[in-house]
């Protein structure tokens, strides 16, 4: 049974430190991968200014990188690609990156995790035992949730300009992948790449193909 959330604040006081909080960055674009984050935290030692990595400038989410990195117990990143999410579908890859953030934080962490906070609606497929509440909006409202959203923001971000280099003309280093004006003008221009998402309807019906 969900618990309430006043119950699910004081779950994470008493056990925070070996709760991780999963985010994902990544859904919607139209090309690149679908990257998870999961973090760790003392719940006495978090770093300040922590939100909802879409409410923070990139300038601000660059420094809660750094700071998350100094004050976490563990961070585990992982990421799924093009090909898996046209093979199974946006969600379920998503839902595939966030347990591979989990175990990998598990792993720097050395001890088991008791339980993870997800953001959103949609549990994650963890092994039993593992105590799991998602939490709608949790990237306003849990810090590590917090946390893993701006670790999965930056490192894909960073990712796509990488990506930029080897596929020019697309922007994207400046959409990072997302469906704007200039991408889909570059996709009709030059056809997909091999990280666009074949599965998604403006690269599954772009003209040039």
């Amino acid at each position: 049974m969900p618990l309430k959330k006043l119950d699910l604040f004081s779950w994470y006081q008493e056990k925070g430190h070996a709760i991780a909080g999963l985010d994902e960055a990544g859904r919607g674009p139209l090309a690149g991968p679908v990257i998870a984050a999961a973090v760790v935290f003392h719940p006495d030692k978090i770093p300040t200014g922590l939100s909802d990595s879409k409410k923070l400038s990139s300038k601000k989410r660059n420094n809660l990188f750094l700071s998350i990195q100094e004050c976490a117990l563990a961070i585990g990143i992982a990421q799924i690609d093009s090909n898996r999410i046209d093979e199974v579908n946006i969600l379920r890859a998503s839902l595939e990156a966030m347990k591979l953030a989990f175990f990998e934080a598990e792993k720097q962490l050395k001890s088991p995790l008791q339980g993870a906070l997800v953001d959103g609606n949609q549990r994650v497929d963890l092994q039993h035992g593992i105590e799991q509440h998602t939490v709608i909006g949790g990237d306003n409202l849990f810090a590590p949730i917090m946390a893993a959203s701006i670790i999965a923001k930056v490192f894909r971000d960073r990712l796509m300009l990488k990506m930029a280099l080897k596929f020019p003309g697309y922007g994207f280093e400046n959409h990072k992948g997302y469906g704007t004006k200039e991408h889909l003008d570059a996709l009709n221009t030059l056809g997909p790449c091999s990280i666009h998402r074949q599965s998604f309807a403006p690269v599954r019906l772009c003209t040039n193909i």
